[in-house]
């Protein structure tokens, strides 16, 4: 890994993103012609946020005529977390889907297999649904959601769930699958967002009746 870089959270994504991945490449002593393969994290989280994460990595794969991976930011914090996680133990990624909502997957060891897929509810609601694969196995809580709900989990998981601090950031990850499972890899055009619920427009559109 040659370069990983935190944004500016004070400026916009279009703001920040052109400026940040030139940045990340004279980090790493890199050009553009040295890029045969790119990665992108095409969700869940942010509907602006992916869009334009997305949009910019499709247009440095079309003018250079590379094929992208995408990748899901449950995936990459599961294993990332499942690394240096306690044998035995199972990894909940979560992710802060604001409205009082976690998106959520559990995994087993098994990154290409969640022991559940991803879902989108409330925190108690996940926690409800995963009883059953819950157990009574201990648990590794990890992405911004699990922070912003810790008490939630840890209320009804007690010292069987232990919640990783800070979120972990996930560029070096969604490079590392990449290079891990190239097969996956799509043209810039064939990128689609993993949304796991509805965009919020479609949402108000849709109470509005339209």
């Amino acid at each position: 890994m040659l370069s990983e870089i935190s944004g500016d959270a004070a400026l916009t994504h279009g703001q920040r993103l052109p400026a940040e991945i030139a940045r990340a490449l004279d980090q790493a002593n890199v050009t553009l012609d040295h890029i045969d393969l790119l990665a992108v994290v095409a969700g869940p989280g942010s509907f602006t946020g992916l869009r334009v994460g997305i949009a910019a990595i499709q247009g440095l794969a079309f003018s250079r005529g590379l094929r992208v991976v995408p990748v899901s930011a449950l995936e990459a914090i599961g294993r990332l977390t499942l690394r240096t996680a306690p044998a035995g133990a199972l990894v909940a990624a979560w992710i802060d889907a604001q409205r009082g909502e976690v998106f959520a997957a559990l995994y087993d060891g098994d990154l290409d297999h969640p022991a559940l897929p991803p879902s989108s509810a409330d925190p108690e609601g996940t926690l409800a649904a995963w009883r059953q694969a819950l157990g009574n196995r201990p648990v590794v809580f990890a992405g911004d959601g699990a922070i912003r709900y810790r008490e939630t989990i840890r209320r009804a998981l007690a010292s069987r769930a232990e919640v990783r601090e800070p979120a972990p950031r996930l560029a070096a990850e969604a490079a590392r699958i990449a290079i891990d499972r190239p097969e996956r890899a799509v043209a810039p055009h064939g990128i689609v967002p993993i949304y796991i619920r509805r965009p919020d427009a479609e949402l108000a559109r849709a109470r509005a009746g339209r």
